[in-house]
């Protein structure tokens, strides 16, 4: 399946999300959206990505813009996440890698020789308009919120 692309309507999701509701994309029509994916909650990395975002939350509250992260964890194991952090954005499980798939994130990783499949952490901003505005693949953490946050506010 080809990855969306910058221009492209975003696929549809709807998702099992942290506390147990379901989130879909439409929820949040005409407003921004940046849906994050991530390979695994309460990994270094993935810890500063959330907590940067969750620090940053009201500029992006400010420029009318959602977070939402997505990764394959189970809905419970994304709650003990945000209450070890204090995380104030919603994530999302997709535990089927469903959704991965079809934004082209669930990828062949390859680490020290060993391969295998995981999800690359990649960052898709989604206009007011359903369209992707901006994408970030193989996304380093140092510097990445405040990149998209300039990214949103160029809108």
């Amino acid at each position: 399946m080809p990855s969306p692309a910058v221009g492209d309507t975003a696929p549809a999701i709807s998702l099992p999300r942290d506390g147990g509701d379901i989130i879909s994309l439409s929820d949040f029509s005409g407003k921004n959206v940046v849906l994050y994916f991530y390979p695994r909650d309460d990994t270094p990395g993935c810890t500063k990505e959330a907590i940067g975002f969750t620090e940053n939350l009201a500029a992006f509250d400010a420029q009318d813009t959602v977070i939402l992260g997505v990764s394959k964890d189970p809905v419970k194991k994304h709650d003990k996440f945000i209450a070890k952090h204090d995380l104030k954005i919603a994530l999302l499980s997709d535990e089927t890698g469903d959704v991965c798939e079809r934004y082209g994130v669930w990828v062949e990783k390859n680490m020290y020789g060993k391969k295998s499949m995981g999800i690359e952490r990649a960052t898709f901003l989604i206009g007011k308009d359903g369209k992707i505005a901006q994408i970030w693949r193989k996304v380093r953490v140092p510097g990445h919120v405040d990149a998209v946050l300039e990214a949103v506010s160029a809108l």
